[in-house]
Order: structure tokens, then sequence, then C-alpha cells
């Protein structure tokens, strides 16, 4: 599911896994027309060739979801371990396609 959410003056989404994980977290947006023109992005683009896995400063696997234009749609949790971030990939894609949006 997506959570649309606002924050302040501006809007973010979260896509959560099944068990209420967040798996994906957007950039901040400034209208929600923005922010969800993000989550259809995400639909859209949830393929495994546009999946980008990056490793943090301090070791970290995470990855980032792509547009076809190489910007950043999302960016995942850290996790602990090369196949917990294979994982979350896994859920991006398929769950993303077909997920709800809830508007919190």
């Amino acid at each position: 599911m997506f959570e649309l959410k606002q924050s302040g003056d501006e809007f973010h989404f979260n896509l959560k896994a099944q068990n209420g994980k967040v798996v994906l977290s957007s950039e901040m947006y400034t209208q929600k027309r923005g922010a969800k023109k993000g989550i259809a992005s995400v639909k859209a683009n949830a393929k495994e060739e546009q999946f980008d896995r990056r490793t943090s400063e301090n070791g970290k696997p995470y990855f980032v979801l792509l547009a076809k234009n190489k910007k950043v749609i999302g960016t995942s949790e850290m996790y602990n371990y090369n196949d917990s971030r294979e994982n979350g990939i896994r859920s991006v894609i398929l769950n993303a396609p077909n997920a709800e949006v809830k508007e919190i």
C-alpha cells in the first residue's frame, strides 16, 4: 500500500510491504499532485532494470528506484544484508504496480 502524507506544506509517500514495514520512501513534493505523479511513476517503473543498488557511507546496502530519465523516484531503508536489500526490491516489483493509495 502507498501511504500519501502531508507534512507541513509538503507531501510525500511511503510504499509499505504487507507486514506494514516501509519499503520505499519518496522525496518531498510541494504539491499533492506531484506526490501522486511520483506514485504513478513508481508503479510504472517497478522493474528490475530500474533499481540501482547502492551502499551507504557506513557500509549498509540500500536501493533507489530510478525513472527512465534516471531521476530518483524513491529510496529504500538501510539494510543489514544484501539479501535483505534484494527482498526489498522484489517486494517493490511484486506489490507496487497494483498497490492501493491511502491518503493519511
